[in-house]
């Protein structure tokens, strides 16, 4: 078995069995005797395979996943245990969780069964790819693309992490952000009067496309009366085929030209490309399906982006918080389809226009918190493990207090200026791991970056003074939330899904002890809900009151193949989980506690 293969097993194990611990059964901890000694580990009572399994517990965490070893299992009829591989326990965990579903709707669940095995074997499949890709690269880099292209496990939460359906592997080899491949954007010309477009930066939409298109190698067109349309070369391929798109081309409404223009490469999103050469990132609708969902660029989306883009212009935003940015999204084109389609309010050519203040070396040392914690590949350190390593060896001294350290200027740069602008001006980001960047070329966090014009909560609270600022937002749907929703989600996104998992990365690689890491997220938010008045100290008041925390139930939303971005029933994806901002431990702390991490 290959190193990438047996990495890939683990990682795959590992973060469906921590989605099945979080949301199904967090099972009963043991000690597993193995010869003399004994291991820590979690044991499941699987009634629908007639088996109890039994994982090694190699790193145990209070707010992040847990790290998994060995696996063994024991039949119903049997005394003694047996080892067992990852795969084959991820699948009876499967099974299990789909017996605790059955009801009427059994058939509908078998294929929804098969549906997740084949995701889940393919996620497996990507991983073990990406991996054996990673080890031979050897570029570790700390800048914004190296970063972006680096995700090889995927999001630790998720039962199918790199499950990507519709893009063949050759394809990968060019669009898929580990293998840093690079192509030029698909141009289409079309009649001024199908264009849609709206900008709230210096330039028209139609005045950056133009200069994109030009920026580089191939030869660009145009006709009297017509405009031009950038567009992904994946999503070209399959709007050729679109009945309604072919229509426009036949009876030369639309036109297509081509590849043209600067050479760009995938970010993390798959979906929204960075070049090196140009002022503007792109983010595409695309035709495949990632972890939950197939990717579209949503028409009120577009909208919204350019209206936030107003909001954190005529609020100041940048000036109020020198250590935090909002990446813009302040500009859309796309193309209007002529004629009444109730049934579609795209037209696949939703194209936004993103803010790159990381073109040619200004992303060097700023990272996305996805990479920064991401599981090392096999025999290396982590990112943030190696970063640490770099202060240590800089200043000397004990690594944990380092690591307090780092991770209080963290929390000052990426975590307090975001509850500031929920608590000012009623605006809540969707600030995952994912969507939030730090720049450390200072070795520590010294300014944090928001993106994502698809992650905007504005608070029904203040909603007189957000559409005295920018009116349109009163006409943009999903933008308004009562407060106990945002509150909810908000805690999720910002503190279960980015700063747990700092200080889950910080404690498995032995940095810091957890509780110390937890209690003083605790600290920095009681002394920050002092200095706040309305809907942020509010926010802080729900995360540090509660016994329980919101999370994301990614695994109950694969069981009935469900994607996200088109469900109906929001509330159903998420879940609560133990607060561990309450444990009495963090509460009330002892006088003295003396660091167990050796330094």
């Amino acid at each position: 078995m290959s190193i990438s293969w047996k990495a890939a097993e683990t990682a795959s194990f590992q973060s469906f069995a921590n989605c099945y611990l979080r949301e199904i059964d967090g099972g009963k901890p043991v000690r597993h005797a193995i010869l003399a000694d004994h291991v820590d580990c979690i044991e499941w009572l699987l009634a629908e395979d007639r088996i109890s399994l039994r994982a090694e517990v190699t790193s145990a965490s209070l707010c992040g996943p847990q790290h998994f070893g060995r696996v063994w299992k024991r039949a119903a009829s049997e005394t003694a245990w047996h080892p067992t591989d990852p795969m084959s326990a991820l699948q009876s965990l499967m099974h299990e969780a789909y017996r605790t579903l059955r009801g009427s709707n059994s058939q509908d669940l078998q294929g929804c069964e098969t549906e997740l095995l084949l995701r889940v074997m393919d996620s497996h499949q990507q991983i073990s790819m990406h991996v054996e890709h990673a080890i031979a690269d050897h570029n570790r880099d700390d800048d914004f693309i190296a970063a972006e292209q680096s995700l090889v496990f995927g999001h630790w939460l998720h039962p199918t992490p790199k499950s990507r359906q519709g893009m063949t592997f050759w394809q990968q080899e060019t669009y898929a952000p580990e293998f840093h491949g690079q192509f030029q954007l698909h141009y289409f010309a079309a009649r001024n009067e199908l264009i849609e477009h709206s900008s709230a930066a210096a330039d028209p939409a139609t005045t950056i496309i133009d200069a994109l298109a030009r920026q580089g190698s191939g030869s660009i067109s145009l006709k009297d009366g017509e405009t031009l349309l950038p567009m992904h070369p994946l999503q070209a391929q399959a709007l050729a085929l679109d009945p309604d798109i072919e229509a426009l081309m036949r009876e030369g409404s639309l036109r297509s030209l081509g590849a043209a223009g600067a050479m760009f490469t995938a970010t993390s999103s798959v979906r929204t490309v960075w070049s090196g050469q140009t002022d503007w990132m792109l983010k595409f609708s695309l035709p495949v399906r990632i972890t939950n969902s197939v990717r579209i660029n949503r028409r009120n989306e577009l909208d919204a982006g350019v209206a936030m883009a107003k909001l954190v212009e005529r609020r100041g935003l940048a000036r109020e918080m020198p250590n935090f940015r909002i990446i813009k999204d302040p500009a859309f084109i796309t193309l209007a389809l002529p004629g009444a389609l109730p049934d579609r309010s795209e037209s696949g050519f939703e194209t936004i226009l993103r803010e790159n203040p990381f073109r040619a070396d200004g992303g060097r040392g700023v990272v996305t918190l996805a990479a920064l914690t991401a599981d090392p590949l096999p025999g290396e350190a982590s990112r943030l493990a190696r970063l640490v390593g770099r202060i240590h060896a800089t200043e000397g001294g004990g690594i944990a207090k380092i690591a307090a350290t780092w991770f209080r200027r963290y929390l000052a740069c990426a975590v307090e200026p975001l509850i500031q602008l929920y608590d000012r001006y009623g605006l809540a980001l969707e600030a995952h791991q994912q969507n939030s960047l730090i720049d450390i070329s200072q070795l520590y966090p010294r300014l944090g970056y928001y993106r994502d014009n698809q992650g905007f909560y504005l608070s029904e609270r203040h909603r007189p003074d957000i559409a005295r600022t920018v009116p349109e937002t009163e006409t943009i749907g999903s933008l308004y939330f009562p407060e106990a929703e945002i509150n909810d989600r908000f805690a999720y996104y910002l503190i279960v899904n980015q700063v747990f998992s700092v200080i889950s990365r910080m404690a498995h690689d032995g940095l810091a002890d957890e509780i110390d890491l937890i209690r003083i997220l605790r600290q920095t938010l009681e002394k920050l809900a002092l200095r706040l008045r309305g809907s942020g100290r509010d926010f802080v008041r729900h995360i540090l009151d509660r016994s329980q925390i919101g999370t994301k139930a990614n695994l109950a939303t694969r069981l009935v193949d469900a994607d996200e971005l088109n469900s109906t029933s929001g509330h159903s994806l998420y879940r609560t989980m133990p607060n561990p901002l309450t444990l009495a431990e963090v509460v009330n702390p002892p006088q003295e506690r003396p660091h167990a991490i050796a330094s």
